[in-house]
């Protein structure tokens, strides 16, 4: 027969088992939060170190691109002038040439020979993108001449060019340098007799 002695210690019992129970549930949950952080922080670990080395090839890309393009640079710098120096060696052969029959006596075909030289180097100034500006007759314009002198004549306007010192050229339309030239300034006198002349008197 039980007395209520047994039955109270086996109630006791009961209840520490319980509360060992639990303490293991609560204690699982635990250990199982604390491997996930600990595996999501190795996995953010890896993923940190992924972008650490990505970020290092991207720096020494970028650093090659500028030297490669330093170079590059230098070299457009140096040799950029290669196509033209090539298309006027020809003209050098053509003058050492015509230097070899200087001592002709045949002055015309001498001029004639130069003549032909300068043409052949406009054209291929031309070809690449060099102009010359046509200055005799024109209005001056001080985008394109520089006056060096000033004159009066009676078979040009007031502020005409009348003589071209030193042609001017343009490369792609950009002024390259201007013509140097003389300008028509009609003197007061002139302006004078001319409107005398118009009235007939």
């Amino acid at each position: 027969m039980k007395t209520k002695k047994d039955h109270s210690d086996k109630k006791t019992q009961a209840d520490a088992s319980d509360a060992v129970g639990a303490a293991e549930e609560t204690a699982i949950p635990e250990h199982d939060a604390l491997s996930e952080l600990k595996e999501a922080l190795a996995a953010k670990e890896k993923e940190s170190k992924d972008h650490y080395e990505r970020y290092l090839r991207a720096v020494a890309e970028l650093d090659n691109y500028k030297k490669r393009a330093a170079r590059e640079k230098a070299d457009i710098i140096k040799y950029g002038k290669e196509d033209l120096v090539k298309d006027v060696l020809p003209f050098l052969d053509s003058l050492d040439r015509a230097l070899e029959h200087k001592d002709s006596n045949d002055a015309q075909a001498f001029k004639d020979g130069i003549a032909l030289i300068q043409d052949q180097l406009l054209c291929c100034l031309k070809k690449h993108g060099v102009e010359r500006i046509e200055s005799a007759g024109a209005d001056f314009d001080p985008n394109f001449h520089e006056a060096l002198m000033q004159m009066d004549s009676a078979d040009h306007q007031d502020n005409q060019v009348v003589s071209e010192m030193e042609k001017g050229y343009l490369l792609n339309g950009r002024l390259i340098r201007p013509s140097r030239v003389c300008v028509c300034k009609k003197t007061k006198e002139n302006n004078g007799c001319e409107i005398n002349e118009a009235n007939g008197e």
